[in-house]
């Protein structure tokens, strides 16, 4: 298989995962708990206090931030699509964060884009504590940030890392 290819069916992969358990978990919520609603396990209502699933709409940007941007949102979802599968390519071959953080962020960008087109905002559903309720989309770019910076952090300490060797090599042939 080509290299571009396989590349590409990594990105993909990653974001169909996301998008389809995005898409998925939200239909149930909307299938199964009324607007307004929350559902929780009867063996889990020891979490009520803390974690529950709530059906909630949200026209801003995750995590219930900046209502009623649904139009900006939207087209700024596009840009951020475009801009992923246009730089993807350019992405060193070895770089695996970068390459799944850009999967989850792609995978989460069109999971809330779908909501927007087809139903005009985004269904939300995962209620922790007093955080703002989100869902898994709002989760894969939160997490596709997460590795972001932990890609960028290692692979600064392992430049510094081969800085130093290099300079203690330097030292013993000087």
């Amino acid at each position: 298989m080509n290299s571009k290819v396989r590349d590409f069916a990594l990105l993909f992969g990653v974001a169909g995962v996301s998008v389809g358990l995005d898409q998925w978990t939200k239909l149930w919520v909307r299938t199964n708990i009324e607007f307004g609603g929350q559902w929780l396990p009867e063996w889990l209502n020891w979490l009520s206090p803390y974690a529950r699933i709530v059906h909630w709409y949200n026209s801003g940007a995750a995590f219930g931030m900046f209502q009623n941007g649904n139009l900006v949102f939207t087209v700024l979802a596009f840009i951020v699509i475009g801009a992923i599968i246009y730089y993807y390519p350019q992405a060193e071959t070895n770089d695996w964060t970068l390459k799944l953080a850009m999967g989850l962020q792609l995978g989460g960008a069109a999971g809330n884009l779908i909501d927007r087109l087809l139903m005009g905002k985004v269904t939300d559903f995962i209620s922790v504590g007093a955080f703002p309720v989100f869902n898994i989309a709002d989760a894969s770019i939160s997490v596709g940030v997460a590795v972001l910076l932990l890609g960028v952090w290692f692979k600064e300490r392992e430049d510094k890392m081969r800085a130093a060797v290099a300079d203690v090599e330097a030292v013993k042939e000087g």
